[in-house]
């Protein structure tokens, strides 16, 4: 494919755009592969169509030098405007997404079951001020949070630890689709809003945590309003259709595999199967492979392996020979960008750091003249010249 500067109207960019929140975007949108407002443009178009023709190799992400995490189905890119909470742990490298990962619960230690006995709870809708009122742990008492399934209607009643929060995406990948119940639905059931539990409940689907077994003689509603139950336990009191995890893991609690406190980042998804997000992973390639004068994404991760420029002389005429040495190159299979604008060298040699392709090929009159052009890796300092016959073997060697 004929790829040459002018032709894609590329347009650089000297400075960051306001609306940057990563590094990266920020050199996308400046090397031309984005706009502003995060479109791609034909160079950005490219690099996409070069990911997704890479990405048939069963080793294609970690063929892209990217610091990733991620378990046997999902990869994730950790980066501190991700939108996707992650836990980690640093151990074992347990990785789940926070709102479907597990740990390992503590149940408190055994107790005999005592009696229910109702207490009076005025002004204690809440866990915090229930248990303040009582002045009991929360993990001593049974939080009640009620849905409605969607696709029937059916009422359906939580209930986890009352120091834990609920997990709403476990919840609806045990029981299906749901939303907050009406206080009409509340009543219907024969609960209490803030006083709330699945104790003599009617026409309900009772849910309970797997933790709520393991745990005797907790304090629940009474379903009266400023009335609790002590004493509340699984098994003797009520039971229930489903019993599964379904809190939500927070950072510290310790892995499910070894133990370890887990860590939760903020990440952004690459991959789920073999589902791939090019957006997001062109996005990572900028993040990670980057420097103060532009992209640096390494081959086989950059949409284009080799950028030839030419430096107008004034005896030879070099573009011609840069054109005749594009045409090897893309004969020989390399991918190339040809900056063919008649510029000044300097603007060129910025552009080319700026896009980052691997190998910078330039083609100048004092070398033409000795048979020569120069060649300049782009992570590296030094040029160096090269005999224009062996120049196709010298980009195959940095390459490789």
């Amino acid at each position: 494919m004929y790829m040459k500067y002018r032709d894609l109207q590329i347009q650089t960019q000297r400075e960051a755009p306001n609306n940057a929140r990563t590094e990266g975007f920020a050199v996308l949108v400046r090397a031309g592969y984005l706009t502003r407002e995060n479109v791609p443009t034909q160079l950005g178009e490219y690099a996409l169509k070069h990911l997704r023709s890479i990405s048939t190799s069963p080793s294609f992400l970690s063929r892209l030098f990217l610091k990733t995490i991620g378990n046997e189905q999902d990869t994730f890119f950790p980066i501190s405007t991700g939108t996707t909470e992650v836990a980690l742990c640093p151990q074992c490298n347990y990785t789940e997404m926070e709102e479907f990962a597990q740990f390992q619960k503590k149940p408190l230690p055994q107790e005999k079951e005592l009696p229910l006995e109702k207490v009076l709870t005025p002004d204690c809708p809440t866990i915090e001020a229930l248990a303040g009122y009582l002045s009991i742990p929360k993990e001593k008492t049974a939080k009640a949070l009620m849905y409605t399934r969607v696709s029937d209607g059916k009422f359906v009643f939580v209930v986890i630890r009352g120091d834990m929060q609920l997990s709403e995406a476990k919840l609806k990948a045990n029981v299906g689709n749901v939303r907050a119940a009406t206080l009409e639905e509340i009543q219907r059931s024969g609960a209490a809003a803030g006083y709330a539990s699945p104790i003599g409940l009617k026409d309900a689907l009772i849910v309970v945590d797997n933790l709520i077994p393991q745990s005797q003689n907790l304090v629940a509603g009474a379903n009266e309003t400023g009335n609790h139950l002590k004493n509340t336990n699984y098994g003797r009191d009520y039971s229930s259709e489903i019993v599964a995890d379904l809190v939500q893991v927070e950072e510290g609690n310790p892995c499910l595999n070894c133990g370890r406190r887990l860590v939760i980042l903020a990440t952004m998804p690459l991959a789920s199967g073999r589902e791939y997000d090019f957006d997001a992973i062109l996005l990572a390639l900028a993040q990670s492979h980057h420097d103060e004068k532009g992209l640096t994404i390494p081959h086989p991760a950059a949409a284009l392996d080799v950028y030839l420029m030419h430096v107008p002389g004034k005896e030879l005429d070099t573009r011609a020979k840069a054109e005749e040495l594009y045409t090897t190159l893309l004969s020989s299979g390399i991918s190339v960008l040809f900056d063919d604008r008649d510029e000044r060298a300097g603007v060129k040699f910025n552009d080319a750091d700026l896009i980052g392709c691997p190998v910078r090929v330039t083609v100048g009159e004092k070398g033409l003249k000795e048979g020569m052009v120069e060649l300049k890796p782009r992570k590296e300092k030094e040029n160096q010249l090269v005999v224009i016959d062996k120049i196709l073997e010298e980009i195959k060697s940095v390459l490789k």
